[in-house]
């Protein structure tokens, strides 16, 4: 059952205050918990202070008590009902609320008084929200420095066994099956293996239990290929953790992330973006110091309604970075630059904002010029093979930017070779380099990216100097974040400030602003492989691009989490096309992980009344996880074979 509510109008709630209200209810009103949350989402929140009032009826008003914004105990959940505490109402309450951030990051040497968040649950690479109160478990003692080699202690194989159970009895529902119930006995899970010491496996249920939370309830952000990739992560780290095998320090985690000292910095700006989420928007900048390496500061804020955040984002641009004693927005310093003293930097590159740190405005650099030039001295192939290489890290242990390109592309014009025939922009990377797609970093109509693509397309020949995230793809795809003027370019693009920069997510273009030198014919798309006629009128059921039926497995995968074990029942027909599908593009290895799927997911012994016997879905977890990491490893070698002209 759906539960429809918006996120904004309950406070945060912990995960482990979750867990221990919905263990707290008796069978009975257990199976009752979806139908009761759906109700009460019906009902109106108000606010006075630290208090949400919800009225259930006209008897009944429930309480819920979150300093801060966040619920962090259950005796903050108060409800006047008969059954209280043991009552539906306060389950059904904190089953609506949003789960708060489970940790805090480390506090930065130095600073008092100033803790930086990490990005939103489920979101990697958001940042944090600059200037909110904590929302975590009281800060533990420090640990004794855990080695590689270090066995897992009983207390942690316990947490671990029980995280796997309660993550693959999750799997086996199915986002459909997966109700308040079975999110809250793997939060329940997630909260005892954070005590054990294994904070990512931790971290990753809440992220799981999240992602199920916004597709059960059609939440905008809800992305399937998130969800996917949560459980995967989960289901790996447990299995690794239950088996004994891999580093047993990185799968443990760290419960913060710690901020070094850096001393003293030069900071070249180098572009801003907008940050936009469901629950947060603001902006973050990016800049190169002088040994080359990247760093960011962020001013991303909360936000209450979802048409209102788009303008808040690129509003943030104007804010002032908050860094030291630092007058300038995150716009102007992405063409200019600081000098910093006293600098503190996560290993993410997220540079810490305390009290003893001071910074100063300084001068800025070109693209073209030391240290952003050698930003894109490297070769493409090897920035792709950077960036395919920083996913299969913890986020807290990529570098900043592993998922940045630096190119000089020139621009072919728009052609139908998107899916379904759909127009994208071309663009050739350097002078022999493979052929691009240029895509919006973000989809929001409210953002510039759409519309200066737009006029993009409408100058072939355009020489640039680009920052884009990698798109992971069969195709090589890249998201446009930010255009510069090449070397060698007889003038710089025309923007205000004459910097020859332009952040796409911040700013417009002009038309004005793009000029094509004219001593030479543009390249067009027509000349493609394939592309015979840009001036066909589009074909909505137009065959896709050729390409491996890598889709064929994707989707089973994608379906046993959306539907649960069920959805690969036995369907002799389906599963021979398949079958047949994927053996003759050369897939003999998916079809048989597909085949063992299947065979896993309809192995279950039924007692003499012909009654399903419940199992624990370890060999179907096993067989779902096999096929996920390789449909996760085959579309990581396509991306790379794309970007090397193998594809």
């Amino acid at each position: 059952m759906s539960v429809i509510a918006r996120t904004s109008d309950w406070p945060g709630v912990r995960p482990e205050v979750v867990a221990e209200v919905v263990a707290g209810l008796s069978a009975r009103l257990q199976k009752r918990l979806d139908g009761a949350a759906a109700k009460l989402a019906e009902r109106p929140v108000a606010r006075e202070g630290d208090e949400w009032r919800v009225e259930v009826d006209e008897e009944t008003v429930l309480v819920l008590h979150a300093p801060g914004g966040t619920v962090a105990d259950q005796a903050d959940v108060r409800c006047g009902c008969l059954l209280a505490p043991a009552c539906v109402h306060r389950a059904a309450a904190v089953t609506l609320c949003p789960l708060a951030e489970p940790t805090a990051e480390e506090e930065p040497p130095g600073t008092t008084g100033t803790t930086e968040q990490p990005g939103t649950p489920g979101q990697p690479g958001t940042p944090a929200p600059a200037g909110a109160a904590p929302a975590g478990p009281a800060p533990v003692e420090p640990q004794a420095p855990v080695t590689p080699l270090t066995p897992l202690t009983t207390a942690e194989l316990d947490a671990a066994r029980h995280l796997h159970r309660a993550a693959t009895a999750v799997l086996a529902a199915g986002v459909s099956g997966a109700g308040a119930v079975a999110q809250a006995e793997l939060l329940r899970a997630g909260h005892r293996a954070r005590l054990a010491g294994l904070h990512r496996p931790a971290a990753a249920a809440v992220a799981v239990v999240t992602g199920i939370r916004a597709a059960r309830t059609g939440a905008p952000d809800h992305r399937l290929a998130d969800l996917v990739a949560g459980l995967r992560e989960l289901l790996g780290l447990t299995t690794a953790l239950t088996a004994g095998v891999g580093p047993v320090a990185e799968l443990r985690g760290t419960a913060r992330q710690a901020y070094r000292e850096e001393g003293g910095l030069r900071l070249y700006g180098l572009f801003a973006e907008p940050v936009l989420t469901a629950t947060h928007a603001g902006a973050v900048s990016w800049a190169v110091d002088a040994d080359g390496r990247l760093s960011t500061i962020a001013e991303v804020m909360p936000h209450d309604d979802a048409a209102a955040a788009a303008p808040q984002a690129v509003g943030a641009g104007n804010r002032t970075v908050r860094l030291g004693d630092a007058a300038l927005s995150h716009r102007e310093f992405s063409r200019a630059g600081l000098v910093v003293q006293g600098a503190t930097r996560s290993a993410s590159g997220r540079l810490g904002a305390g009290a003893a740190v001071r910074a100063v405005r300084a001068a800025g650099a070109a693209w073209t010029a030391e240290p952003a030039a050698r930003l894109w001295a490297e070769p493409a192939a090897a920035q792709v093979a950077r960036a395919l290489a920083a996913q299969d890290l913890p986020y807290e242990s990529r570098s900043a930017g592993s998922d940045l390109l630096f190119l000089d592309v020139t621009l072919l014009g728009p052609a139908p070779t998107g899916p379904g025939g759909a127009p994208q922009l071309l663009a050739r990377c350097a002078e022999d380099g493979p052929v691009i797609a240029l895509r919006a970093a973000h989809e929001h109509p409210d953002l510039p990216f759409r519309a200066n693509l737009a006029l993009l397309a409408t100058v072939p020949g355009l020489r640039l100097r680009v920052v884009g995230r990698l798109e992971r793809t069969d195709r090589a795809e890249l998201r446009l974040l930010a255009i510069g003027t090449p070397p060698q370019a007889p003038d710089p693009l025309a923007v205000a400030d004459g910097a020859g920069r332009v952040n796409l997510g911040l700013e417009r273009l002009q038309t004005a602003d793009l000029t094509v030198p004219m001593a030479t014919d543009p390249p067009t798309a027509d000349a493609l492989p394939g592309v015979t006629d840009r001036t066909a009128p589009e074909r909505s059921d137009a065959p896709a691009p050729y390409g491996p039926p890598v889709h064929v497995l994707g989707r089973r995968v994608e379906q046993t989490v959306t539907t649960g074990r069920h959805a690969l029942g036995p369907s002799g027909a389906t599963a021979a096309a398949d079958r047949g599908l994927l053996r003759a593009a050369g897939l003999t290895t998916a079809a048989e992980l597909l085949d063992g799927l299947r065979a896993a997911a309809a192995d279950q012994r039924r007692d003499v009344f012909g009654r399903v016997v419940v199992d624990d879905h370890d060999a179907f977890a096993a067989a779902w996880l096999a096929a996920a990491w390789y449909t996760e490893e085959l579309a990581t070698a396509l991306c790379a074979a794309a970007w090397t002209g193998e594809g």
